[in-house]
């Protein structure tokens, strides 16, 4: 399933070349609406940055927040469970979003009824709960659940509530039912309708962007093409929340019983909020236990008496929905339409940018002509109706290894290129491309691997891959900074020097104290380290008096140590003995400030955190988020000086006047707040409104600088070795897992030599 034949080289396929030599029609952009404005206009917060994993949550434009916000400003709305003037208001604003959603999957309120949820997750949950199930008895074999294996977890999930009931769970793989033999309709369906079935298969998969046939619905609620065999009638479970956000559906043709989907992925805005389309046919036997606030048409409370509401919605919307969310639906629909021109531009241009980057890639060899990356797809892109904007992938080297994806992740987000990395909450779909067994899934488990980390590589066999996914926003610019980008770290031209990034200023300054241990160039070893801080290694030098007893010092000789003996580490890895030689240490660097620039001293006290205030305060957004240079590069541009007899910390920058912190907190009681450092709480204390205004003027927008509190301890446990329990614990200050990061100077020189010849 890789990337088909391609001409050797570096070169970037052009996308003139490309359009011409399409096989097919191609459609770029949305006609008269010109795209590069509409960016600049709706999508401003996108300069300088390339988002593409919209397939996760795509982007909301300015003129949709801005026209919500204005609605919000003029109108009232209360809750619509009153009978006041603005709860009215509310009620019926709703209603005609429920109108506004039929019509954009080309239905009506007598073919289906759309009932809000928290998102997909949630509408698959109540199909769960609600499906008539029929348990196995004497007569009957009872239902069954089937579910496409190319499937999210949230349909998988599914099938504990459904052993709950004791029903039988059965994953189909694709290739069964591409493969299943149609039936006469008359014969397989049973006369009775006895038991009731339900089949889930998604409309796009999530992983891989495969578009599975719309007609599966009727064939398989025709009885023509049956999951499995056995009597009983077939309902079909749509999951639409991956397909909808980049094309049209037109349910009045693909009548699904139940089409679960999420907002946000069609809009960007609101998140937490999402229907299930319910079609009339199969809605009378929906079955609901819990009833809540709203659905009730009576009931007692001392007395086992409860009578549901007619309507489906108002029955299965338990307690108040999330109204004005709802209400912002309508501002969504109409920004689209606004912008677009509708779903089916939108398909047609987001395909054009996923078809043109899938033949880019596929085209790129090394010398040796081994391809540079693998794809996973099974239509070859070949045109919408069986292929999405997403495309997965790992890139290899040139001996045809996969390099893990979260190497691939970090250098990406050096360049401030947003993608996805993993299996995307699609196990089976992940094992079917990978070739991952279920008895590696689990040995991957025991390994430490779990969903979600950044465990990319166990034995050489890749996790999961990298995914990136157009949205209609997405521009040819987009993919060609991603193909550049490729090219720019995979591939080298003859003279052998690296290839210039697509755009200045992508590549931003040494990599952020924050992402230096994965921070390497694709070509080195993927276990080496790479202790880069994150700023470069000239900063001014402070000359403090040696004070402190507990200190370590760099003078005439240089500090050297000599070993004789060697480690079982270099015992194993084949090092003879004394090859090492004699360490030397050159310089000391202290980076007080997390993600910015160092501070160098000749001589300097230790602390039981390391070098002491090394990396003690941090720079925060207004969330509260630690920033490093990934969001904001200009971070390396604001120097610290540590002043030990003043007890003061000087922070300096271009165009700024110096300014002065404390080292320590004042005797007046500090504020404690929680935030989060390389998956830790710490508690930390703001250093106050002066130092913040500072650092907001200086990167134009809201900051904090905060330290961690004294009192505070935060530990780093390792283990001693691979066959040992015992560990030994370390106490550290806001650093990522180590209280000193060692580098030799011949990377130092290496990585100064590659960023000079990349301009």
């Amino acid at each position: 399933m890789a990337g088909g034949a391609g001409q050797s080289g570096a070169e970037l396929l052009a996308f003139a070349q490309f359009l011409d030599s399409s096989p097919q029609p191609l459609v770029y952009g949305y006609g008269r609406r010109n795209l590069h404005e509409l960016r600049a206009r709706e999508f401003g917060r996108l300069a300088g940055t390339v988002y593409l994993d919209h397939a996760g949550a795509t982007l909301f434009p300015q003129s949709q927040l801005t026209s919500f916000t204005k609605d919000l400003m003029e109108n009232v709305y209360g809750n619509p469970h009153s009978q006041n003037i603005s709860s009215k208001l509310t009620h019926d604003t709703v209603e005609q979003v429920r109108y506004r959603i039929l019509a954009h999957f080309h239905t009506s309120p007598e073919d289906y009824t759309v009932i809000f949820t928290a998102g997909s997750t949630a509408a698959l949950k109540l199909v769960a709960e609600a499906f008539p199930w029929v348990s196995p008895g004497p007569e009957s074999s009872g239902s069954r659940f089937c579910y496409l294996t190319d499937s999210h977890t949230s349909v998988v999930g599914m099938r504990e509530v459904t052993a709950a009931m004791n029903i039988t769970s059965i994953p189909v793989r694709p290739e069964d039912m591409w493969l299943a033999e149609k039936q006469d309709a008359a014969a397989a369906s049973d006369p009775n309708g006895q038991p009731l079935h339900l089949f889930c298969y998604p409309a796009q998969s999530n992983f891989s962007g495969t578009r599975y046939p719309l007609s599966w619905i009727e064939e398989v609620k025709a009885g023509r093409m049956r999951p499995v065999s056995g009597p009983g009638k077939w309902f079909v479970l749509l999951d639409a929340a991956a397909y909808v956000g980049t094309s049209p559906l037109d349910l009045s043709v693909h009548r699904a019983d139940f089409v679960p989907l999420s907002f946000y992925k069609i809009f960007g805005f609101p998140t937490g909020l999402g229907a299930l389309l319910v079609n009339s046919r199969s809605a009378p036997l929906l079955r609901k236990t819990y009833f809540g606030g709203g659905t009730a048409a009576a009931y007692l409370a001392e007395e086992d008496f409860y009578i549901p509401r007619e309507s489906v919605a108002e029955r299965f919307e338990d307690g108040t929905i999330s109204f004005l969310d709802v209400i912002a639906l309508k501002h969504g629909f109409d920004a689209l339409e606004r912008l677009t021109g509708g779903m089916e531009n939108i398909r047609q241009h987001t395909f054009t940018l996923a078809q043109y980057t899938y033949a880019a890639l596929s085209t790129l060899r090394y010398p040796n002509g081994a391809p540079v990356v693998q794809i996973y797809s099974d239509s070859e892109f070949s045109s919408p109706e069986v292929q999405g904007p997403v495309i997965s992938f790992n890139v290899l080297d040139d001996n045809g290894n996969i390099i893990g994806y979260s190497q691939v992740d970090k250098m990406a987000s050096l360049h401030n290129i947003h993608v996805r990395t993993g299996c995307f909450c699609n196990t089976g779909a992940c094992q079917r491309h990978l070739g991952i067994s279920d008895e590696m899934i689990k040995k991957h488990l025991q390994a430490g691997h779990v969903c979600g980390d950044d465990v990319d590589l166990i034995d050489g066999q890749p996790t999961g891959s990298v995914r990136i996914s157009f949205g209609y926003m997405s521009t040819l610019e987009d993919a060609q900074a991603f193909l550049r980008f490729i090219i720019a770290t995979r591939l080298r031209p003859s003279h052998g020097q690296p290839l210039p990034l697509a755009t200045p200023g992508e590549a931003g300054a040494l990599p952020a104290e924050s992402e230096a241990p994965n921070a390497v160039p694709a070509t080195r070893a993927r276990r080496s380290p790479s202790p880069q801080e994150d700023a470069s290694p000239d900063a001014r030098v402070w000359d403090n008096s040696p004070t402190t007893v507990d200190a370590v010092s760099l003078r005439p000789p240089l500090l050297e140590t000599t070993r004789t003996q060697q480690t079982p580490s270099e015992k194993a890895a084949g090092i003879p003995d004394g090859g090492l030689g004699s360490h030397i240490v050159t310089n000391l660097f202290l980076y007080p400030i997390k993600s910015c620039a160092a501070f160098e001293v000749t001589r300097w006290p230790l602390g039981n955190q390391g070098l002491l205030y090394d990396r003690s305060w941090v720079v925060v957004n207004h969330n509260g988020i630690c920033l490093s240079q990934k969001q904001e590069p200009r971070l390396c541009l604001i120097q610290p000086f540590i002043d030990l007899q003043q007890r003061i910390m000087v922070i300096k920058a271009q165009g700024m006047e110096p300014i002065a912190v404390p080292l320590e907190e004042n005797s007046k009681p500090a504020q404690i707040c929680q935030s989060k450092v390389c998956a830790d709480r710490v508690n930390t204390y703001d250093c106050g409104e002066k130092i913040s205004s500072w650092l907001s003027k200086f990167f134009g927008r809201p900051c904090h600088l905060i330290k961690q509190s004294s009192d505070f301890q935060r530990n780093a446990r390792k283990k001693r070795g691979k066959d040992q329990s015992a560990c030994t614990t370390a106490t550290l200050s806001l650093v990522n897992e180590a209280q000193y990061l060692l580098i030799n100077r011949s990377s130092v020189l290496e990585l100064q030599r590659q960023l000079s010849t990349s301009g």
